[in-house]
């Protein structure tokens, strides 16, 4: 069975910034893509970015710019770099195993961890 963990979350100001991690175990992968996506209390799980397994990135608009990310294949472990952070970045932040087609769709991802608070305050 898949297990993730994030880590890394935590209380910041406005311009901070943090670094999350996500390690998976379980079982051993050749090789798998992952997403981050993040959910703020009475909204919907939006989709952050996406790593897939080569390393190559691709971000939500409202991060482009701010947000980078990198992966460690042999840690099983890929990283949310967030950088300028802002208060409507508050959220907890999920990352997920991609299983299908559409990597802005939260059904496409079949395995997601605890999820880590990241607050931003102004």
């Amino acid at each position: 069975q898949v297990q993730l963990v994030e880590s890394g979350g935590g209380l910041v100001q406005a311009g901070d910034s943090l670094r999350l991690s996500c390690v998976a175990s379980g079982r051993t992968f050749s090789s798998y893509a992952m997403g981050w996506f993040r959910q703020a209390p009475g909204k919907e799980r939006e989709f952050v970015g996406y790593i897939y397994r080569g390393g190559y990135t691709y971000w939500a608009d409202s991060v482009k710019g701010r947000f980078t990310g990198s992966r460690n294949n042999a840690k099983n472990t890929i990283y949310l770099q967030m950088n300028s952070l802002k208060p409507e970045d508050t959220a907890v932040y999920y990352c997920g195993l991609h299983t299908n087609s559409s990597i802005y769709e939260v059904a496409n991802y079949n395995y997601w961890g605890q999820g880590t608070q990241v607050t931003v305050s102004s």
